[in-house]
């Protein structure tokens, strides 16, 4: 079904399939005139009505809308093109700090182990000591986790593409580049994997989707670029679910190791999994409204989501060009500080980004931080609020004050989150428009070839008003963020998680112990924009002080 053609242009603005099959100028039929009629059905979609002389006047305006909307379908947008209005969650006068210091990260002494397996769960921080120091070879860690995604993989279904000569030839390299006194970082030698949206010349990069399952991109995603030239060793490919919603992808669901029975979460769905099983230290993921928190509370990983504008997201699947950022997933705070100091940095290839410089160093004093917690969220007794006010109690034990802090804004962010609906539309446009949404696996009403031509629908003067309401948003929670340095809060109490997406601000995901169901819980940290290095301070106190994150599921730990 060829949708391009048929569907009425004017419906881009206003009318469900339903309505125009009612009026006899439905998909897959000739597109009919503009009546009255169909004005009235369409205003009544919105929410407005017009008098007889007012829909009178409508109607040749209405026809060229129409008409231009055919003429600007016939220029062939690919999903890299983004639109000219770039989002930036700077409020007014507010500009990060661009000077970049010296990086201290504080790293222990490590003794190798003896079992592969344990070395498969080491936190990228202690691998990277065993590197250095000449007593484990970036080929033998290669080769450890390559084995480990062949052996479960398939249990997890987690895994697109596997890049193991690949992998085995630049490990040999770093080796060799070691031998000869050449170190390029804390991430020389350590193998590591992407969520399969960014693209890497010569694999599919499916995007999770049928319709794209043999796609391939010609051209290297910025973050691959950095962190090769970091000295990672990209080792595979991970799931997504569909377009970057939940876990289920055209191969089936993705897994949680912790429960076999229970999808991994989404979207970042195969890269929590396979860093919760040990298949690799840290991956990347991406999170437009969740997709690495919401993963990482479920697989029991560390998970960072940096301020928008951070981290390129040239080479990556657009699905809302105003709420898409990229994150490193992995076992610990400390770790997904040394990723994000290598993915961080303005590129001339994604307008979005902003400079700013990630200035952490161990020698800070976590106690000289202000911190915030959202007290209403901590109160009653729904399921797992034990977890979360036992990292209360966990700071308080070390001297930390925590102050009450309220989460109200004039703004209801609900109603905001359907730009990222209209984007998603836009960004998929030929999708819905020829049909191919029929070829994804999920086809319930939350889903999203639905969500799709629902947001067809959505009127433009609604999408920039709500654009205005969300730059109040944004001034409105700087405001309260920059009162203190980091905001402790359930992860995903009250709105704050919607908020936090739309305004752009860091997210630190942490382990907190497990649920009545066994799997696991989190804690979020907040920060104010471009602030992550007061997360990474408060992230690792915590974990210094707890094993939450060092838990292994029982079926991969062998």
């Amino acid at each position: 079904m060829n949708r391009k053609n048929n569907l009425p242009s004017f419906a881009f603005l206003f009318l469900g399939a339903a309505t125009f099959s009612a009026l006899g100028f439905g998909i897959g039929r000739t597109s009919g005139d503009i009546t009255p009629l169909s004005i009235d059905v369409a205003a009544d979609l919105i929410g407005l009505s017009f008098t007889p002389q007012e829909k009178d006047s409508m109607i040749g305006t209405l026809t060229s809308h129409r008409n231009n909307f055919e003429l600007l379908r016939k220029t062939t947008l690919d999903n890299s093109v983004g639109p000219a209005l770039v989002f930036n969650p700077l409020p007014q006068g507010f500009y990060p700090n661009q000077e970049q210091g010296a990086f201290d990260w504080g790293l222990p002494t490590v003794v190798l182990p003896k079992n592969d397996h344990d070395l498969a769960f080491m936190p990228v921080h202690q691998l990277s000591v065993l590197i250095k120091s000449g007593q484990l070879s970036s080929e033998r860690l290669t080769k450890i986790y390559l084995q480990r995604i062949k052996t479960h993989s398939d249990t997890l279904a987690c895994l697109v593409t596997l890049l193991e000569n690949q992998a085995l030839n630049q490990a040999r390299a770093l080796d060799r580049e070691l031998t000869a006194g050449k170190y390029r970082g804390p991430l020389h030698g350590i193998p590591y994997g992407i969520k399969d949206l960014f693209a890497v010349p010569g694999t599919r990069t499916t995007w999770g989707a049928m319709p794209y399952k043999d796609q391939v991109i010609d051209e290297t995603a910025t973050i691959v670029t950095k962190l090769e030239q970091a000295g990672g060793v990209l080792v595979g490919k991970f799931t997504l679910g569909a377009l970057a919603m939940g876990d289920v992808w055209f191969g089936g669901v993705t897994k949680n190791p912790w429960n076999l029975k229970q999808g991994s979460s989404g979207s970042s769905a195969g890269s929590a999994s396979a860093v919760s099983a040990g298949l690799v230290p840290f991956a990347i993921g991406t999170e437009t409204l969740g997709s690495i928190v919401s993963p990482s509370t479920r697989n029991g990983v560390t998970g960072l989501r940096p301020t928008f504008g951070r981290v390129s997201r040239h080479g990556a699947m657009a699905l809302s060009w105003s709420m898409d950022k990229v994150g490193p997933i992995s076992r610990s705070a400390l770790d997904n500080a040394i990723v994000l100091s290598v993915l961080n940095g303005s590129d001339s290839k994604d307008p979005s980004t902003i400079p700013a410089a990630f200035n952490y160093s161990s020698k800070k004093e976590v106690k000289k931080l202000k911190i915030g917690y959202f007290s209403e969220y901590f109160e009653g007794n729904r399921a797992g609020i034990e977890n979360d006010r036992s990292v209360l109690e966990l700071l308080k034990n070390q001297g930390i004050t925590l102050h009450p802090v309220a989460l109200k804004t004039s703004i209801n962010a609900a109603p905001l989150v359907s730009m990222l609906l209209v984007e998603g539309a836009a960004a998929f446009d030929d999708l819905t428009r020829l049909g191919l949404d029929d070829q994804l696996v999920s086809q319930h009403k939350s889903a999203w070839p639905n969500v799709f031509r629902a947001a067809r629908f959505i009127p433009a003067v609604e999408y920039i008003q709500m654009s205005r309401q969300r730059n109040l948003l944004i001034k409105e929670m700087h405001t309260l963020m920059k009162e203190y340095d980091v905001i402790i809060t359930p992860s995903f109490a009250g709105q704050q998680l919607q908020i936090t997406n739309l305004t752009g601000h860091p997210a630190l995901c942490l382990p907190n112990g497990f649920g009545s169901n066994g799997s696991p819980t989190s804690i979020t940290l907040l920060a104010n924009l471009f602030e992550e290095e007061k997360l990474i301070m408060l992230g690792r106190l915590i974990q210094e002080n707890s094993d939450w994150q060092t838990k292994r599921p029982p079926l991969f730990n062998k």
